[in-house]
């Protein structure tokens, strides 16, 4: 889904980052959408589809300082939230921080590590802080964190829970490129590294801004109903074991808050709802076990729900 005018600020943004990401607008848009949210996203995708490549282009748009945390079995939670260590000189002790601490955070792999270790990372997506030895501190914003896991590798592993998958605002697929993408990414790779020569195009002030603005988006009654309809539908569909939580009927409307900001407008309409809901709520659905078998999947049920819902329509005034 596209609008001709985009808010002009995250415009350049979207610009920028395409002069290193080739071929994935609607990825890039819907980054923007969880930031401005206040959200993270989940990306289950293989390697080598440009994951990270996106995540530092995007820091270095808004001028942000990047954190790569790569999830491993043996990492520990003061691994990602830091250490205090003791300084004999000083007779006191001094607090290192962690990857955590930064704006922009690919935590690489989650899946990975112990869920000790990912509960370290959630904390702070959902509290916008750390709390290491008793001390509790605040995380700049703004904060993003994509989180990654390769849907093809199950070894080794340890999912993420309901419960925490829930934190994320959304969860998207990359993809691979087409083969005129892949082109046009084969020739930007024979020149000099191009997210080297990637400059700011807005500040760090500019995006907390927005987040602010965001908040003051209009949401009509109308479009309200429509995503509590949505959320209720997924309750008592006969695929799913477990529907989409009033958290997750929030989620969709801040993200389609941003959606609207991010196109010019200072209200929601029906097509922000349908275009999010898919990455939105897919990952907030449990599908009983015969529907799984079944080869149906979480966002098959989201976009079949869309469908049979009515759109609502505003009510003309005599």
């Amino acid at each position: 889904m596209a609008y001709e005018h985009k808010h002009p600020k995250l415009k350049k943004v979207i610009d920028n980052i395409e002069n290193v990401i080739i071929g994935k607008r609607n990825i890039v848009e819907l980054s923007l959408v969880a930031m401005l949210a206040d959200g993270h996203v989940l990306l289950e995708d293989v390697p080598g589809v440009g994951k990270t490549m996106m995540v530092r282009s995007l820091a270095k748009s808004i001028n942000a300082s990047f954190k790569r945390i790569q999830f491993t079995p043996d990492l520990l939670p003061s691994d990602v939230t830091g250490v205090s260590i003791y300084n004999p000189q000083l007779q006191e002790f001094i607090f290192r921080p962690g990857p955590i601490m930064g704006n922009i955070i690919l935590a690489d792999e989650i899946n990975r590590t112990s869920p000790k270790t990912q509960a370290a990372l959630l904390e702070g997506m959902e509290e916008a802080s750390v709390t290491v030895d008793g001390v509790t501190r605040q995380l700049e914003k703004p904060f993003f964190v994509m989180a990654t896991q390769n849907p093809i590798e199950y070894e080794g592993t340890y999912p993420l829970p309901e419960a925490q998958l829930d934190r994320f605002l959304l969860k998207m697929k990359i993809g691979y490129p087409t083969m005129q993408e892949e082109m046009e990414v084969l020739n930007l790779a024979r020149k000099a590294k191009p997210i080297d020569e990637l400059e700011p195009v807005i500040s760090m002030e500019e995006i907390r801004t927005l987040q602010e603005e965001v908040l003051k988006v209009h949401v009509e009654d109308t479009i309200k109903r429509y995503l509590v309809d949505l959320s209720a539908r997924t309750r008592v569909h006969p695929n799913v074991n477990l529907g989409v939580s009033p958290r997750g009927t929030i989620s969709l409307m801040k993200a389609a808050q941003a959606y609207a900001l991010l196109n010019g407008r200072d209200y929601v309409l029906p097509d922000d709802v349908q275009y999010l809901a898919p990455a939105v709520l897919s990952h907030r659905i449990i599908l009983k076990s015969e529907a799984k078998y079944g080869g149906i999947d979480a966002e098959s049920i989201i976009q079949d729900i869309v469908r049979k819902i009515p759109v609502p329509v505003k009510r003309q005034v005599n």
